[in-house]
């Protein structure tokens, strides 16, 4: 029986990797190994580890990889932790592949702890691209440190391609995230409404604001001027927490602050994946700079405002609509997404990032590949493709 380890930090790449996880644990010629760690550990951060224990899946290990803070030395040195405590936790495990997704610091150190065990990685969601945030070099960082890749999207395989990976390697399979969407199970709208506190019984915004890492300007200073947009439209807002990164604190505190002062205005630390998708259906807009927005909310047709540099380069399907950080542009971008000319525009969009078919494909291959030697020592692959 071939062991997958699969590693999850949040409860972002949870809902994606969740029916990657049902397929893996479900096939008799596997055994799933479950790594959590990061923001699923932290009681600030809705303590998400408990929505993996409702699911059932066996957690080979909880690996203690959270900042006391955003400064970024407190990162750097979580991350120097995470290295050690995930070597600990792989030590004893030892799964024969071990599969990270994206670009988060603390999938870094999971890749770096696995490395001297010679323990083959494989990746979702590279060749894609943040230029706005860190996110972007850890996310090249992990497609040369890994030996097996499942791009999104085409064009995101030929990028990994032209890092000198080999072909051979590269897997078409689409985002999880939308297997994901196709799976989750309804949701009514008076349960949704419990779960968020406050009525939907009109045109309401979700919201999510990230840190944008490279971002030079105080991250108060960019969500102000998001917060004053979604003041100005007068329109009920729900708001998600960004993401334990530098200038997340401070993002969390300004929202908070909004939501004190807005009766129709609330902030959930954590949505769960069904919530979440349900909400994304019911929302009138999508507004801020999460990868959602470029990934998932294509496949509802939600309109989404796409705010500042933090998803540059990112493939765009066309429900999004950029704007820069500034209030008047975010407010005239709420009011495009929201106008009968735009929403009509979607009635026919499909989704770039796949078919919902990916953790079929994905586990197909981590059943397939060989394992040993020809896996584990890469060639540079000259060329672009």
């Amino acid at each position: 029986m071939r062991a997958i380890g699969v590693v999850t930090v949040a409860r972002s790449d949870y809902g994606i990797l969740r029916p990657l996880l049902r397929r893996i644990d479900a096939d008799p010629a596997l055994r799933l190994l479950l790594f959590v760690s990061g923001t699923h550990l932290a009681p600030e951060h809705g303590s998400t580890v408990a929505e993996i224990e409702r699911d059932g899946f066996p957690i080979a290990a909880r690996v203690q990889l959270h900042a006391a803070s955003d400064d970024p030395g407190e990162i750097g040195g979580a991350i120097g932790r995470g290295v050690e405590d995930f070597a600990r936790a792989l030590e004893r495990s030892w799964p024969d592949l071990l599969l990270l997704l994206g670009d988060r610091f603390e999938m870094l150190a999971a890749a770096v702890a696995a490395l001297p065990f010679r323990i083959p990685l494989a990746h979702v969601h590279g060749g894609e691209s943040s230029e706005g945030a860190f996110d972007e070099s850890i996310r090249n960082a992990l497609t040369k440190l890994s030996h097996l890749h499942f791009a999104s999207a085409e064009a995101h395989a030929r990028r990994i391609r032209q890092l000198g990976e080999e072909p051979w390697r590269v897997v078409l399979s689409g985002a999880p995230g939308l297997d994901a969407i196709r799976e989750a199970s309804p949701l009514d709208e008076a349960e949704l409404e419990r779960l968020i506190g406050m009525r939907l019984n009109r045109p309401t915004l979700r919201v999510t604001c990230h840190p944008a890492t490279l971002d030079l300007e105080d991250a108060r200073i960019r969500v102000r001027q998001l917060l004053n947009a979604v003041d100005a439209s007068a329109l009920p807002a729900v708001f998600t927490y960004p993401s334990a990164d530098p200038g997340g604190i401070a993002i969390r505190a300004s929202i908070d602050a909004y939501v004190a002062g807005h009766e129709n205005a609330r902030a959930v630390a954590s949505l769960g994946s069904e919530a979440y998708f349900a909400l994304m259906a019911r929302a009138a807009a999508m507004v801020g700079n999460s990868s959602s927005g470029i990934i998932e909310a294509a496949s509802f047709r939600l309109p989404v405002v796409n705010v500042g540099i933090r998803q540059e380069g990112r493939l765009r399907p066309p429900n999004v609509i950029d704007v820069a950080e500034d209030m008047q542009a975010i407010l005239a971008g709420i009011r495009r997404a929201l106008s009968p000319e735009f929403r009509s525009s979607l009635e026919r969009l499909e989704n770039p990032y796949g078919d919902g078919a990916a953790a079929a494909r994905i586990v197909q291959t981590l059943k397939q590949v060989e394992l040993g030697q020809q896996l584990l020592v890469k060639r540079f692959h000259e060329g672009d493709d």
